[in-house]
């Protein structure tokens, strides 16, 4: 591990982990990230709380969320969320509340542009759970929970029923994306942040088996970006910004042509700019890069090259976009790449911090 440089304004990250009974993490962990080497400082505990697998800021960034245990409407504890304030001098974050969703813990935690509405996807349940977020920054009451439905994909050993996996929200904040690994199928649903809901508003369908995880949309809101778990693929769609429907464009290759082992996808990010996209595979262990026309919205490989661990669950882009740091969760660590902001290709940097169950990457402002 290094050192920070003594004068480098360092960005700070919150990664989110798994907290097993028998492991060795404890909750949300902050590590500072140094802007010139892309250097890690010592990680430290920065909230303790259950399975944090998945982190969102609030768009003030005066308040982080996390996937987590909370109180139902009944006063039962189940899956939920949780809810912090974060000081942004100070870098620390403190317990706000949490709620539950009524069953089943999440997968996924998303918060609208405006601030009102907070969704968590719960892939064993199948199941998205809205609710309300105060102007105090507190979760209120659940206000809604929607049952994904509909034909289940081909590989049943993972496709055994519905499987909401990741909520989008258009750049507009009309509609909200959610793409279900078991039905092969990208949701579309109506925003009403005034009443923290939301309304479904169609679908559209992926290739048979290729089980869409997660998903990011282009500033311009014209292209959505999926990676599909199953297929290691992304698949292009076009928006229609008016009604938000999709229109599939592309199917590209996550893997070098000629692997032939296991692997599944995870994430998948935009670069600042706008002219890359990039994606983990898990299995292979690796970061694929892709350069993206803007006009067309398509995607042609760039380079595939080693996550630097194991199981690269989640990475993120510094906000500007000069470094990339991977979360690799069977082997317990982070690794920053430095990004070439002419080409997209990323270097190793060498750096690695040791974070238990590292699962998902949340950079500060």
């Amino acid at each position: 591990m290094s050192l920070l440089t003594p004068m480098a304004a360092a960005l700070t990250i919150f990664v989110g982990t798994y907290t097993p009974q028998d492991g060795a993490s404890r909750g949300i962990y902050a590590v500072e990230l140094d802007p010139a080497t892309g250097a890690f400082g010592a990680p430290r505990l920065a909230a303790a709380t259950p399975n944090p697998t998945f982190l969102a800021w609030h768009p003030s960034h005066r308040a982080l969320y996390a996937l987590g245990v909370g109180p139902d409407a009944t006063g039962q504890s189940t899956g939920g969320a949780v809810a912090f304030a974060y000081d942004a001098t100070t870098r620390q974050l403190s317990p706000l509340n949490a709620r539950g969703a009524g069953s089943s813990l999440m997968a996924h935690v998303a918060v609208d542009a405006t601030g009102r509405l907070l969704v968590t996807a719960s892939y064993h349940g199948g199941f998205l759970a809205t609710f309300p977020v105060g102007a105090d920054l507190k979760l209120g009451e659940r206000t809604g929970l929607l049952p994904t439905t509909g034909v289940l994909g081909p590989k049943t050993a993972r496709q055994d029923k519905p499987h909401p996996h990741s909520v989008t929200f258009s750049p507009d904040n009309r509609f909200a994306y959610v793409c279900d690994l078991g039905l092969d199928r990208v949701f579309i649903y109506a925003v009403d942040p005034a009443h923290a809901t939301l309304t479904p508003a169609g679908a559209c369908a992926t290739a048979h088996g290729a089980g869409p995880r997660h998903s990011k949309i282009s500033a311009d809101g014209r292209f959505l970006y999926v990676i599909d778990e199953l297929g290691s693929t992304v698949t292009v769609f076009a928006r229609d910004a008016a009604s938000g429907a999709l229109r599939a464009l592309q199917e590209i290759s996550t893997l070098p042509a000629d692997f032939k082992g296991e692997s599944i996808c995870a994430e998948i990010r935009l670069h600042p700019n706008g002219r890359f996209a990039y994606g983990s595979n898990r299995g292979h262990d690796s970061l694929a890069v892709f350069a993206r026309d803007p006009e067309r919205g398509t995607l042609a490989l760039v380079q595939i090259l080693p996550c630097g661990g194991k199981h690269p669950r989640n990475f993120a882009l510094s906000p500007d976009g000069r470094w990339l740091v991977c979360a690799n969760r069977d082997s317990d660590n982070l690794v920053s790449f430095a990004v070439d902001a002419a080409t997209g290709r990323l270097t190793p940097t060498g750096h690695v911090a040791t974070v238990p169950q590292a699962v998902c990457v949340l950079f500060a402002e």
